[in-house]
């Protein structure tokens, strides 16, 4: 499981300060996958960051009873002057997992070729996009955590196969997507919350959660 209890999250903008969270507490189990619908500019992204650990909540606690994944097309601890090579090696040792495999799979999934052996700085978008989700299913977790939904490719071999793997681990792992788009959530979960002024809405359908994010809009 993952849960969070009376989670607070605020900025400084310079001017006033930006609640993204204000005593939140909610519980995410396994097999029950939820999606969080809020508009951007609302801290999306830094909520992402905390059920990773990358960020902290000012008060309140976040327990992990599992094992949740980085952000989905998150490029910390991904060095740009090292190939895809390197940097698959490198984070296959960060989560003891066999370099040789990881290497293996990423190389097979993201299909870039003969740029796998250049620096991840030279890469397009798309091609670091591909590298990064490669990563993140090169390894095995119990908590999928998604930003915005799938990585921006146009690459149709990259998506089928990509979509195909994640399909068949999400039988087994749950997921936690946040977007501002509905139909990106209808991918992925049944019950859903909505994000609003630092409040965390939860419900218990994703209709529900559209009928108040639509309203609030």
């Amino acid at each position: 499981m993952l849960e969070f209890e009376n989670v607070s999250k605020s900025f400084w903008t310079g001017k006033t300060r930006k609640v993204i969270l204000d005593r939140a507490s909610f519980r995410v189990e396994l097999g029950n996958s939820l999606g969080i619908l809020a508009p951007n500019g609302t801290g999306k992204t830094t909520i992402i960051n905390m059920m990773a650990g990358l960020e902290k909540p000012d008060e309140g606690t976040i327990r992990k009873g599992c094992r949740v994944s980085f952000p989905l097309g998150f490029m910390g601890g991904v060095v740009q002057k090292h190939s895809a090579r390197e940097n698959a090696r490198f984070i296959a040792r960060l989560y003891g997992l066999d370099p040789d495999y990881v290497e293996a799979f990423s190389r097979w999934l993201c299909g870039i070729e003969e740029y796998f052996d250049m620096p991840v700085g030279t890469y397009s978008a798309g091609m670091k996009a591909r590298f990064t989700f490669s990563l993140l299913l090169a390894m095995e977790f119990d908590i999928y955590l998604i930003d915005e939904g799938m990585p921006s490719t146009t690459d149709v071999e990259f998506n089928r196969k990509a979509g195909y793997i994640l399909r068949e681990r999400l039988k087994t792992a749950t997921v936690i997507v946040v977007s501002h788009q509905p139909a990106t959530l209808e991918k992925f979960c049944r019950s859903a919350a909505v994000l609003r002024d630092g409040r965390l809405h939860m419900f218990d359908t994703l209709e529900e959660a559209k009928r108040m994010y639509d309203y609030a809009s």
